[in-house]
């Protein structure tokens, strides 16, 4: 399994909107060069974002994006969710008609679980939990901001 670029880009956008937050509001082409996301491709993701409310727009002269909410009320999970849609490894846990074996199947329990797991984890891990990873980082010398 791997994400998609949207997933990802999604990801480092928020978490550059959390590591800004209290600069506030932010353009869309500073998020774009920091983050190294295609500003066009960032438009696109934003408005995902915006829609499911985990990022709002503020208009004006020092408008831009910032978080709808603090960091650590975010969760990759969220972020994923928004990007990518339902975060499920295979079609037939989310449609039986994908497979005419779906009930009776004992390889759609491993995928439950493993579905379930990764839920899991992703809503496990919020935009905080990444702030104090990256100034731990930080601290250690391995990541600059």
């Amino acid at each position: 399994m791997k994400l998609s670029t949207r997933g990802r880009y999604g990801i480092q956008a928020m978490y550059d909107l959390a590591l800004h937050m209290q600069d506030g509001p932010q353009p869309l082409k500073a998020v774009a060069e920091r983050s190294e996301v295609p500003e066009a491709y960032l438009e696109q993701l934003i408005g995902g974002l915006r829609r499911c409310g985990l990022v709002k727009s503020v208009r004006g002269a020092f408008g831009g994006y910032a978080l709808s909410r603090a960091p650590g009320e975010i969760t990759v999970g969220d972020v994923l969710r928004a990007s990518e849609g339902d975060l499920c490894l295979t079609d037939c846990l989310t449609c039986e008609d994908a497979c005419e074996r779906a009930c009776q199947c004992p390889s759609r329990r491993v995928w439950q679980k493993l579905t379930d797991g990764l839920n899991r984890i992703a809503d496990g891990i919020t935009l905080q939990d990444m702030l104090d990873d990256g100034e731990q980082m930080r601290k250690e010398g391995t990541h600059q901001a």
